[in-house]
């Protein structure tokens, strides 16, 4: 028996099965050891982003060496948060042109980008927002161009994007810009680079032919208007979703049909679209497909513009990815696609402008001081066409 509990025990050891539990214990202990050491070492980089992350507002103290007026936002939060104030006239680099603001306009991302929201702090600085300027649509003249610019020259008149448009001056890319249309005003100009590319783009996603039924979901604001005209150029039959305080407007600039959808839901109709520019997103995949022709394309293409806030805002925008990822099982479509700066396309939509097929929508203009205000207006959601910012 001495032998029997001696080799049991003392000779053999434990059964192999408490080593196996032993090492898978040590394993897990290691690996939540490494998970906290991971997830510790996360927080602190956050943490140390978060209170080193700043902004010029808190550098440039003194008076700028030499100055201009400028729109900035220190701060996130509300249209509240826009600062006019002095600051230093920027200087082109080899590659930019110095534009002589003229004239510049306000669009959905411009409200977005101030909100203070988690989303809004991951990209655009976790304590404060990274860059001051706001404002992306111009329209000046040109005061002089880097080495190697090679298309533009002092004087000539321009559009196109830049970041800090809502300024006395601003730099741009040289393919951000094209020539001004001679018979275009520097505030319809502004009105056009942003909205027109995003409206023109996004149909061209939608592949529309000529005599195809086209819907445009939020017709009347600023992509909405040019969409519901570069549809119609393309020689579509277009119906322009909208309230009842819209439905001259967008007769005016030539929708076939009108449906108010304070008293009609689209999707509820037995009409059929080859393509929906969806400018709201409002819907749920299920209710776009259903009017939908069986190989149309929806291209999801906003979020309601600066009205939708918030979880509204993502909502829609997740709404707008599980719908294209449902679509890959369906002959019907729904794209997505990312707004590019494109000088080619700049130079259509000015060329559609100068033929007569294109008219730019503004229903309100503001003076550079007043550029809180025009954001305030924006925000509200109900806004016309474009709100342009006139620089004197």
């Amino acid at each position: 028996m001495r032998w029997k509990s001696f080799s049991s025990k003392g000779l053999l050891g434990s059964h192999p099965s408490e080593y196996k539990i032993s090492g898978l214990k040590r394993i897990l202990k290691w690996i939540t050891g490494a998970i906290l050491v991971v997830l510790l070492l996360a927080f602190m980089a956050v943490f140390i982003a978060y209170w080193r992350s700043s902004n010029d507002c808190d550098r440039n103290t003194g008076t700028p060496a030499n100055p201009m007026k400028a729109i900035r936002y220190c701060e996130y939060g509300s249209a509240d948060v826009l600062k006019f104030e002095d600051v230093e006239k920027p200087v082109p680099n080899d590659n930019q042109v110095l534009i002589k603001v003229r004239a510049a306009s306000l669009n959905a991302f411009d409200a977005y980008v101030i909100r203070d929201s988690w989303v809004g702090r991951l990209i655009f600085g976790l304590r404060k927002p990274r860059d001051t300027r706001l404002g992306q649509d111009v329209a000046g003249q040109v005061e002089a161009v880097g080495k190697n610019v090679t298309q533009f020259k002092p004087g000539d008149e321009v559009f196109g994007i830049c970041r800090g448009a809502l300024a006395e001056y601003a730099c741009a890319l040289e393919r951000g810009l094209a020539m001004k249309p001679p018979n275009v005003t520097f505030e319809q100009a502004a009105s056009i680079p942003l909205a027109g590319l995003t409206a023109l783009q996004g149909l061209r996603e939608g592949k529309i032919q000529p005599g195809q039924k086209v819907l445009i979901n939020g017709a009347t604001g600023g992509v909405g208007t040019f969409a519901v005209q570069i549809t119609k150029s393309f020689g579509a039959d277009v119906t322009a979703v909208c309230s009842t305080r819209n439905f001259d407007l967008v007769r005016s600039i030539g929708a076939d049909h009108v449906i108010d959808y304070t008293k009609e839901d689209f999707t509820k109709s037995h009409q059929r679209y080859d393509v929906i520019f969806d400018n709201v997103c409002n819907h749920s995949f299920a209710e776009r497909r259903r009017v939908l022709n069986p190989k149309g394309v929806c291209v999801v293409a906003g979020m309601g513009g600066a009205g939708a806030k918030g979880s509204e805002a993502i909502g829609r925008i997740l709404g707008g990815f599980t719908a294209r990822g449902l679509s890959s099982f369906t002959d019907q479509k729904f794209a997505l696609y990312r707004t590019k700066m494109s000088k080619q396309d700049l130079i259509m939509l000015g060329d559609l402008i100068q033929a007569g097929k294109l008219r730019p929508v503004i229903e309100r203009t503001y003076k550079l001081s007043d550029a809180a205000d025009a954001l305030r207006y924006l925000d509200k959601g109900h806004a016309r066409g474009k709100v342009v910012i006139t620089v004197e």
